[in-house]
């Protein structure tokens, strides 16, 4: 349930560290809070976790909630830390990968990650302001 979900989000975004709020933009962007997401390049679940991130994350089983939302949020974890705590940065990175956001010094000039970093963070505003 909606419920379950956003308790396991209160869990490991503070786990992590991370602003609940800011992983509840992510998952909505992903997924639509949809546990059994999967998107046409394969990824999986609530944060859309690739099998190899999924596989690195110790996640073995993508569509369970709790472990896509511990997996997703250790990994957006490890993206804020390599970034300085760039929330932009961070994104681009989970949607594009680290390697393109580092190839060109910033979020990479594709339209879907560019796009991508402007919704969540819209939404992180709206959802931070109460809206």
């Amino acid at each position: 349930s909606r419920t379950e979900i956003n308790n396991l989000i209160d869990k490991y975004s503070e786990q992590a560290g991370l602003d609940v709020d800011f992983v509840k933009a992510v998952i909505n962007q992903e997924s639509g809070f949809n546990p059994n997401a999967t998107s046409k390049c394969g990824a999986m679940g609530l944060m859309q976790l690739m099998p190899g991130t999924s596989q690195g994350l110790g996640v073995t089983n993508a569509y369970d909630p709790e472990q896509n939302i511990q997996g997703g949020t250790k990994y957006l974890k490890g993206l804020m830390d390599r970034f300085d705590n760039n929330k932009s940065l961070a994104l681009a990175a989970y949607n594009a990968g680290p390697n393109a956001v580092k190839k060109y010094g910033g979020i990479p000039p594709y339209q879907e990650t560019q796009n991508y970093v402007k919704s969540v963070l819209a939404r992180y505003d709206r959802i931070k302001g109460g809206g």
